[in-house]
């Protein structure tokens, strides 16, 4: 299989689509996640040899013809079921061993945000799979005792949700290890700047048996990553933002609520990365948490 759905049940398994993709299948039909599909890792083995072979007579951030036209088919297709011409997508890698356990690879492959057009998202993909043999990737793995040799990666090409506000969220405290509370970071536009470290965002603690904010912590907070034509980029949050609470009580709740529901679907403690858009609550990603014994 090449290319599969979020949602389908073949979409769920994490030696085709990866750890990233394979959570976020599970649970598109019950959860706003936004819609997507995912190059399975059998494409990224016929495109290894081909990168080889083909490595003088291609431009660079292209791909040979056999595996170019199935993925703009499905970029199409993802445009005309969300009814934009040329949609703006978010392509993220996931790799078989991400998000499990014991590891979770965040920020070691790329991820790429706004990306609109056939020519954009063909060479993000590109980029995507090259990101496997990083140093950056590549020392993880050594750390984390992994196989360099051998190791398959997936694409995931999602709708580009412009979030007004971006939120990471843990289902057990990460700094107490209490699992009687979840803990949540939230800043104004994309999620970027939070996972980053480059805001200082708002902390809530939220007591899971009552959902009551048994803490808050409002951040001044002097960054944000927007979207800009072709991308994102990182700018000062306006003035009158800066000291203003990123959320409601009431979305500080409902994200609460989700990471208590997630932790008992997933079986695990669940480190969430959502977003919030004209209103609406997104979930962007689920995975366990890794840095610490839950």
């Amino acid at each position: 299989m090449d290319i599969l759905w979020l949602g389908q049940p073949e979409c769920q398994d994490a030696r085709l689509v990866g750890g990233k993709a394979a959570n976020l299948s599970l649970l598109a039909a019950s959860h706003r996640v936004p819609p997507g599909f995912c190059l399975t890792t059998e494409v990224f083995r016929r495109w290894m040899p081909m990168a080889a072979r083909d490595e003088t007579e291609l431009p660079p951030g292209t791909l040979p013809l056999a595996l170019y036209e199935p993925l703009i088919m499905a970029y199409q297709d993802l445009a005309h079921r969300c009814g934009v011409a040329d949609l703006a997508v978010a392509v993220r890698s996931s790799a078989v061993d991400e998000d499990s356990a014991s590891v979770s690879f965040a920020g070691q492959h790329e991820t790429f945000l706004n990306v609109a057009g056939a020519r954009a998202v063909v060479a993000a993909v590109v980029r995507c799979w090259q990101s496997l043999k990083s140093p950056r990737a590549l020392e993880y793995r050594r750390q984390h005792g992994l196989s360099v040799e051998g190791v398959c990666l997936a694409v995931l090409v999602q709708e580009f949700i412009p979030a007004d506000v971006s939120a990471v969220v843990f289902s057990v405290n990460p700094v107490t290890g209490r699992r009687d509370e979840v803990v949540i970071n939230v800043s104004w536009g994309l999620g970027e700047s939070v996972v980053g470290g480059t805001v200082t965002p708002d902390t809530y603690v939220v007591n899971k048996g009552t959902l009551k904010i048994v803490e808050r912590q409002i951040a001044d907070k002097w960054r944000m990553t927007v979207p800009i034509p072709e991308g994102t980029e990182e700018v000062d949050v306006p003035r009158f933002l800066q000291t203003r609470p990123a959320l409601e009580d009431s979305q500080v709740v409902d994200l609460a609520q989700l990471a208590v529901a997630l932790e008992s679907t997933m079986g695990w403690p669940v480190d969430l990365e959502c977003a919030y858009h004209a209103g609406e609550l997104y979930l962007l990603q689920c995975r366990p948490i890794t840095t610490m014994d839950v």
